[in-house]
Order: C-alpha cells, then sequence, then structure tokens
C-alpha cells in the first residue's frame, strides 16, 4: 500500500531537503506530495525556519517557455529554485516524488485579470481568488500548468481546486443558509452560461433566480434551512438553477479530461482531489451529514464521469471519526469504480487526531474501505511529536512503505 507525506517548499527551504527526506523516510512512508504550484495562505508553521509562514501565490519551478508562450495566463513565479536536487534525493532514498498542484486558486492572477474570475448572480466579480474553470483562457493555462509539473519528473500530478470553489467571504452579517450561499457562489460569467445554454438550459432564468432568491434574503428574508440536497434546492429555486447547477459538471468533467490526458502524454498521471471534504469538515473535522462523494456536484465535481477519464483521486478524509472515513472513501470507490486508485488524505493532528490510535483507526478504516494509499497532510502545518505518528498509523494499519 502507497503512502505520502505533503510538504511545502518552504519546509524544504528552511530545514533543508536532506533533513526533511530523512525525517519523513524514518517515517516509513514511500514519497512525499510536495507543493509545486501552491495558493497564498499564512499558516502557523510550528517547526519551520519562521513560526508564522507567509505563503504566495507561485510555481516553484521555472516555466517551460513553450508552454506558456502565446497565452495570456502564465504561472505566478514562486522559489524558482526550490524543486533542484529533490527528485534526484528522492529517488537516492527510493521515495516517489508527487507534484502538488493548485490549479484555479490564485489571487494574484486573478486581481490582474478579473474577467477570467467567477461572476456572481449580480453581476459583481467579488471572488478574484477564484479562476472560472469555463473560461478558455484559464483552461489553456491548467492545460499547460498540468503538463509543466509532469515534466518535472513526478510519479503523479495531484490536482487541487481544479473544479469550481464554494463562496467563502472573509465578513458576513447576513445570516445566509447553506441553500443561499451556495446560490450566491454560482458562477454566471458569459462562458458559464453559454455553456449552459448549450446544454438546454434557461440560463437567464436561473440567474435571476438565484438573484431574486439571494437578494431577498438581503432584503430581510429568512434564509433557507437545511443541507443542499437537490431535492432540497429544486423546492426552494425550481427546475431551471438545479439544471445551470447540474451544467457545470460538463465544464468540470471536460477540463479534467484535457489535463488527465496533458499529464499522461508527458509520462506522468493524474491524481484529482475534489475539496468536498475540506468544505465538509476542514475547520473542526467534523464533517456535515452528507457523504463527500455525494455531495460533491455542487462544485460541479461528477465522479461517475471521472472514473472513466482519471487514473486516481485523493479523497480528503478530514473527519475525526474513522467510520466516517471509511464511509467516506466506500462512497468515493463506489462512484469512479472499484479499479481505479483511492488516497485516503488524513490529518495526523489537530482537529481530526488527538492520538495515535485514533490516527491508526482511521488508516485502517481507510484500508478496509478500500484505499489503495494512505498520505498524511502536512509535514510543516503540525508539531513533531504530531508527526512521530505516522509510523504507527502505518505499521499498525498494515501499510507498508520503505520499511517493508
Amino acid at each position: 500500500m502507497d503512502s505520502s507525506v505533503y510538504v511545502f517548499v518552504e519546509d524544504l527551504r528552511g530545514e533543508g531537503v536532506e533533513r526533511v527526506l530523512d525525517r519523513i523516510s524514518a517515517y516509513g512512508v514511500s514519497g512525499i506530495t510536495v507543493g509545486a504550484v501552491h495558493h497564498a495562505s499564512r499558516d502557523v508553521t510550528p517547526h519551520g525556519l519562521s513560526r508564522l509562514t507567509i505563503r504566495h501565490d507561485g510555481a516553484h519551478f521555472p516555466p517551460p517557455p513553450d508552454l506558456f508562450a502565446g497565452l495570456r495566463l502564465s504561472p505566478v513565479p514562486g522559489y524558482l529554485n526550490a524543486l533542484d536536487g529533490l527528485r534526484e534525493a528522492c529517488a537516492k532514498r527510493s521515495m516517489k516524488l508527487h507534484g502538488w498542484t493548485v490549479f484555479l486558486r490564485n489571487a494574484t492572477l486573478g486581481t490582474k485579470h478579473p474577467d477570467v474570475t467567477v461572476r456572481d448572480c449580480f453581476g459583481d466579480r467579488g471572488s478574484l481568488t477564484d479562476l472560472c474553470p469555463g473560461h478558455p483562457d484559464v483552461r489553456e493555462y491548467a492545460v499547460a500548468l498540468a503538463r509543466a509539473v509532469a515534466r518535472l519528473g513526478v510519479d503523479s500530478v495531484v490536482a487541487e481546486s481544479l473544479h469550481f470553489r464554494p463562496l467563502k467571504p472573509q465578513r458576513s452579517f447576513v445570516p445566509l443558509g447553506p441553500m443561499d450561499a451556495y446560490l450566491f457562489g454560482l458562477c454566471f460569467c458569459d462562458y458559464c452560461m453559454r455553456r449552459a445554454t448549450d446544454l438546454g438550459v434557461n440560463a437567464e432564468v436561473a440567474r435571476d433566480e438565484c438573484a431574486r432568491i439571494v437578494g431577498g434574503v438581503f432584503d430581510g428574508d429568512p434564509p433557507a434551512q437545511g443541507e443542499v440536497t437537490r431535492a432540497a434546492l429544486t423546492a426552494y429555486a425550481g427546475p431551471d438553477v438545479v439544471a445551470y447547477a447540474r451544467a457545470r459538471s460538463e465544464t468540470v468533467t471536460t477540463l479534467v479530461s484535457e489535463v488527465a490526458s496533458a499529464v499522461a502524454d508527458e509520462g506522468s498521471k493524474l491524481v484529482f482531489i475534489d475539496s468536498t471534504g475540506a468544505v465538509k469538515g476542514y475547520r473542526d473535522g467534523l464533517p456535515t451529514p452528507g457523504l463527500a462523494a455525494h455531495d460533491a456536484w455542487q462544485l460541479g465535481v461528477d465522479l461517475v464521469a471521472l472514473g472513466d477519464l482519471v487514473p486516481a483521486f485523493g479523497v480528503l478524509a478530514y473527519a475525526r471519526d474513522a467510520a466516517r472515513v471509511a464511509d467516506d472513501v466506500g462512497a468515493y470507490l463506489r462512484s469512479v469504480g472499484k479499479d481505479r486508485e483511492v488516497r485516503a488524505v488524513l490529518r495526523p493532528g489537530y482537529p481530526d487526531s488527538d492520538s495515535t490510535d485514533r490516527l491508526v483507526a482511521k488508516a485502517r478504516g481507510a484500508k478496509a474501505a478500500g484505499a489503495l494509499a494512505v498520505d498524511f497532510y502536512a509535514y510543516g502545518l503540525v508539531p513533531h511529536p504530531v508527526l512521530d505518528r505516522i509510523p504507527a498509523a502505518l505499521s499498525e494499519a498494515g501499510v507498508h512503505g520503505l520499511t517493508s
């Protein structure tokens, strides 16, 4: 059974490649998943060079000129030498190297080119972090970026944010319910509306209904209660809105298909990560009731369709409960197909795991449910004593890496 630890380039720069790899290889994992392209953030890093690390949007390698020549969007430069020698250092330890790539979450590109970001039902582009997967320039950029990471010689390109993202305002003193927030987060840019129209959807009616409902809440109407389901959404917003939401899946599926083909052409493979598990449980490890695989449609992710196109999937199993981890993994496998590789991504410490035993139970649950790999997120974000739980999770769960 495969395994890896997620690593940021700031970890490698701060502690040194050799030191980081020596520590991780001692855990018994079989590889690392390095953040080759990441988004801006501000993170507490308990054993980092800085204990509060500011990350910037950036691709941490020189982009091949032939891939981006003539494209409107090109990677934001990060630490361009951060990955130098990493592949060779991994090979020396018989470790795999996976290239973690954040595709469509990029405030720098969105601020520079606001027209490529999502546009809400009121016509506003208030989410400059979120590049729209329906925009042709964004799609060309994503394919080129995937090729560029694959050319680093990685065993796989691990794709994050290769789909729509939910609305995440920094402040809101309006009590939007889950369905109101979902409607407010739908993209109604020209390209999304045109694609939906081509699929037989009345996109203008869908947009107007969203604006009417959300605008009503802004004016004092009571927010919607309950979780977002297709049935509840149909009753609340009508069939045109639900049809519009379904059309988003075609946008994502075709983009992921292009990216997967590009990665395969470069001699690597795509691992697609659907962020639904993080949406549901990132903050506290207590995900809302619906399984991630069943709610992925909300981000435009059609797992059944992608199962025919993508060789591997990462399941963000951000939950305290081992049974929930197993249920999420099992639901993914039933959706994408039993012959697909599913990798369970676990957090070894807060807020999901308060002990080694809990982490062990979750690794066991993931394996029993059919996961072929267990990955741990993330090296620089958790204390060393928490990372020291990983060997027990691997060995006691019967997950064998370098120590097998």
